[in-house]
């Protein structure tokens, strides 16, 4: 019996040791040479130059291509609103209608004055005539003769201020009927039927405004401005070319507008109390979606790069002593590296200091790698849109 009890003590002993032994060997399979851990694994992107188009994003304002105030031009009671409100108008539409009785007696008498003038100018001038050869024969004095014809002058003098008088009361009598200026749409009536407008002023009936194309009024700062246009005429940035410029618009609930727009014009001066300078993009609105006044923000193309540096926008850490990243050197060491930056764009930072073409700059792995320490470096591939995500193989 102590026989067996002894042998039972040993096999286990030896089981126990095995088990351990085998511990052992599966632990220093796991470790490196000498029993040090792996390097951790980082992901990298290797730096390279790309064409960049660099995009400004600015606010804005949209504005009506053309505003017309419609007012009276006339004095006078009116009559009736022929525009329907809200509605599209084409110039020379009517909108209102003046009490005009006033104006064409006006007009009439303007045109009787003109009448009794150049009779009296067709007398003179028979008068004139009969009187030219009679003081050739001084059969009437030399003075007859020179009344005659200042009274000939006086009556033509007559006769143009009779047509100015009724010029006057016809355009009068137009201005009674107040048409549309310009095209566009018309807004709502400032006046009613019988209320009394033009008297000692020019009373606004309506606003016309033209929506089609419509502007967005933009604004960048100057520090800005002047950074890009040393940085073209230095020969580093491209012009992006007025004529090819694109400019996409934003609106204020965050949707991408979907007609594209154009760079009208950039101002010449630089507003004293914002620091900024004024640019100008027009858009088609056929379907009257964008209204005046509404906020916006357009992404402007002006400038290409062609030898851009960006790394994605978490490679980069910031500090208060500014940005850096985390490069992998010769022997897989990492090495932190300070950069600055000049911007973002599609999820990335532009560099523009403090990296070149073969860096290898971790983006993923932060945690794993410290300045000096060894690390396996992994090409990094950018995660799919979510909407890509979603879709079925």
């Amino acid at each position: 019996m102590r026989l067996v009890q002894l042998f039972t003590r040993s096999a286990v002993a030896v089981l126990v040791l095995s088990a351990l032994a085998g511990c052992g060997q599966k632990d220093a399979g796991t470790q490196g040479p000498g029993g040090a851990m792996p390097p951790p694994e980082v992901a990298v992107v290797t730096v390279a130059p790309e064409k960049l188009t660099l995009i400004a994003e600015l606010p804005g304002r949209l504005e009506a291509t053309r505003t017309a105030q419609v007012r009276a031009r006339v004095p006078g009671i009116v009559l009736k609103r022929v525009f329907r409100e809200g509605s599209e108008v084409k110039a020379g539409d009517v909108l209102f209608r003046i009490d005009a009785a006033p104006f064409k007696a006006v007009y009439d008498n303007a045109q009787a004055a003109l009448s009794k003038a150049e009779a009296n100018l067709a007398q003179a001038n028979l008068k004139a005539q009969r009187y030219q050869p009679l003081v050739k024969t001084n059969a009437i004095s030399k003075q007859e003769y020179d009344d005659v014809l200042t009274a000939q002058k006086q009556t033509a003098a007559d006769v143009a201020s009779a047509k100015a008088a009724m010029e006057t009361a016809r355009l009068n009598l137009g201005y009674a009927t107040v048409k549309a200026p310009i095209s566009g749409r018309i807004g709502r009536a400032q006046v009613t039927e019988g209320a009394l407008v033009g008297q000692g002023e020019a009373t606004l009936l309506a606003t016309i405004q033209q929506l089609d194309p419509i502007n967005v009024t933009l604004t960048q700062s100057s520090t800005d401005f002047l950074r890009l246009q040393y940085a073209m005429a230095n020969g580093r940035l491209q012009h992006a070319g007025k004529g090819n410029a694109r400019v996409t618009l934003i609106t204020d609930d965050g949707r991408v507008y979907p007609h594209s727009g154009k760079l009208l014009f950039s101002d010449l001066s630089v507003d004293e109390s914002t620091g900024a300078i004024t640019m100008r993009a027009e858009f088609a609105n056929p379907n009257r979606f964008l209204l005046p006044g509404m906020y916006a923000r357009a992404q402007l193309e002006q400038a290409v790069d062609e030898q851009a540096i960006t790394v994605p926008q978490q490679a980069v850490q910031r500090t208060s002593e500014g940005a850096s990243v985390l490069l992998v050197g010769a022997g897989d060491k990492v090495a932190e590296q300070p950069i600055k930056t000049a911007g973002a764009q599609n999820e990335k930072w532009i560099v523009s200091q403090g990296l070149k073409a073969g860096d290898r700059v971790i983006v993923e792995g932060f945690q794993k790698a410290k300045a000096g320490a060894t690390v396996k470096p992994m090409p990094w591939h950018a995660a799919a849109p979510a909407d890509q995500k979603s879709k079925p193989n």
